[in-house]
């Protein structure tokens, strides 16, 4: 006989709300241990019902955690949401390294097919990139990468193609300072992607962000595989545009001589992204991420959690597992910039959750926070990185991104990802280039709803088919297929070429 599964997903036993497994109607009577509840008012897939009466100005709990506080009386079977709970600081307890434990690499090795650079660093696309020094050279760039369409590519099948990297700073700006540091820094990162074989990099002239500057302190590549031009040098637009193409052709065949390779999973570092989220996001997707990365973890391989304003509330999980105090006090120093940073725009970190957040079943900030950190699984916390800093560190690390997902994610391809994992409650169509970006769906009705779209269901842990450790591990086998070159759903779609977006912090002027 199958077994019945509860309306109600419970997370922990301290909770006093659960999680609705399917929508629920007025008056439904649910069975929930030795308790029977009446549901109150209809709650969707994804909310929250009051398992137990939630006085006002208590705190309402979820993964064991405060998510918030009751505004008013709450009835056992009332829907939990915006109307009935607000938000508080978050008063959890920092034990700065309390929880860390020394991972134990996995003696059984895992591996993946990818593409062993001249210095050793590891790709897992061979993409050729024309990247931009300022926004007027945009279009430019972005002629030469339409040029070379499949069929101009035919002839060199181990060229996954050429991507424009185009952005809308450059001039304007200050010539030093955090702003432009940080618009070089994620540049100089992605003209080191070892998922670029080969760099163009076009400037205007006269541009605050001179090529000059952006050519100092890379990575050597082979000869042929990093050049430069000038549109005012070169004589103009169209000038540039030719120049520009006959300079990838001679790239073309240089790269194309690339081939895959045997190597250890210890090679990849994964980007982690969550964006639509929903209220299943904390129990199905984000959690299954999280046990794949721990398998990475535990191989040798990076995993980079990110987005900064979406673990306020959380940080405390991650100070525990930090590998010393240092990296604990790093990471809120860093969240102490963003308060400082969003009352200076007149902002307030609990402008999140978004409206489509809210729509899924999320209240809070500090709810969203504590399902989003579930990405970065269950091992130490190894170091701290700045924006689209460079990432050397192996193990679970943090980058200080903005929670806006394109912005976020360039900063860690940027810091060498060679893959994006990013979970979707909502439905985020993201796609990145030169690194493949895995979408993984919360729940199979979006999975199947946005199938084109969609890489992975997480569902089947809402479903009761499958554990998270299950998932996790079917997730890590994804992983390594899509890093040995199998597609996403968006490199199918033809999705990836404008999702570079680096974070603008300053004036412009």
């Amino acid at each position: 006989m199958p077994v019945s599964i509860s309306p109600l997903i419970t997370l922990s036993a301290r909770d006093n709300v659960a999680v609705a497994r399917s929508p629920l109607t007025e008056g439904q009577i649910i069975a929930l241990g030795s308790q029977v509840l009446t549901v109150r008012d209809a709650v969707d897939a994804g909310h929250k019902l009051a398992v137990h009466f939630i006085a006002a100005g208590t705190a309402v709990l979820k993964y064991g955690q405060t998510i918030g506080v009751a505004s008013r009386d709450i009835a056992a079977g009332e829907h939990v949401h915006v109307h009935n709970v607000v938000m508080v600081p978050s008063s959890a307890e920092h034990g700065a390294g309390s929880a860390y434990q020394a991972t134990i690499l996995n003696t059984q090795a895992a591996t993946f097919q990818g593409i062993v650079r001249a210095d050793g660093r590891v790709a897992t696309r061979n993409y050729i990139g024309v990247v931009s020094s300022v926004n007027c050279s945009a279009t430019v760039c972005q002629r030469i990468a339409q040029h070379f369409t499949p069929e101009r590519l035919h002839a060199f099948p181990h060229v996954d193609g050429v991507v424009a990297i185009t952005h809308g700073q450059g001039c304007g700006m200050a010539g030093s300072g955090e702003s432009m540091e940080v618009l070089r820094r994620t540049l100089q990162g992605y003209m080191d992607q070892p998922n670029f074989s080969g760099v163009l990099v076009i400037g205007l002239g006269c541009e605050v962000n001179q090529v000059s500057g952006l050519l100092q302190g890379l990575a050597e590549r082979p000869s042929g595989l990093l050049t430069a031009l000038k549109i005012q040098e070169v004589g103009g637009t169209r000038e540039a545009i030719a120049a520009g193409i006959a300079q990838v052709e001679l790239m073309l065949p240089i790269a194309n001589q690339a081939t895959r390779s045997t190597v250890s999973a210890r090679h990849l570092t994964v980007g982690l992204q969550c964006g639509g989220s929903d209220g299943y996001s904390g129990i199905s997707a984000n959690p299954v991420l999280g046990a794949a990365v721990d398998l990475l973890v535990r191989q040798g391989g990076t995993a980079i959690l990110s987005e900064t304003p979406e673990i306020y509330g959380a940080e405390h999980l991650l100070t525990a597992r930090a590998v010393s105090q240092e990296v604990a006090a790093q990471l809120m120093a860093r969240l102490q910039w963003w308060e400082r940073y969003t009352q200076t725009h007149h902002a307030d970190m609990n402008n999140n959750p978004s409206p489509g957040n809210k729509a899924g079943g999320i209240t809070t900030i500090l709810e969203k926070s504590l399902g989003a950190v579930a990405k970065g699984g269950s091992t130490g916390l190894m170091a701290v990185y700045e924006y689209a800093q460079p990432v050397k560190t192996q193990g679970l690390v943090f980058m200080d991104t903005p929670g806006y997902d394109p912005v976020s994610a360039t900063g860690q391809v940027a810091g060498g990802a060679n893959l994006i994992c990013f979970t979707t409650g909502r439905g985020s169509t993201y796609g990145c280039k030169p690194t493949p970006s895995l979408k993984l769906a919360t729940h199979t009705a979006l999975f199947e709803h946005m199938r084109l779209d969609m890489d992975f269901d997480a569902g089947t842990v809402i479903e009761g088919t499958q554990t998270i450790e299950q998932a996790g591990q079917q997730l890590f086998a994804l992983m390594l297929a899509t890093a040995s070159g199998e597609s996403t759903s968006s490199e199918r779609n033809g999705l990836g070429d404008n999702e570079f977006v680096p974070w603008q912090l300053g004036a412009v002027m």
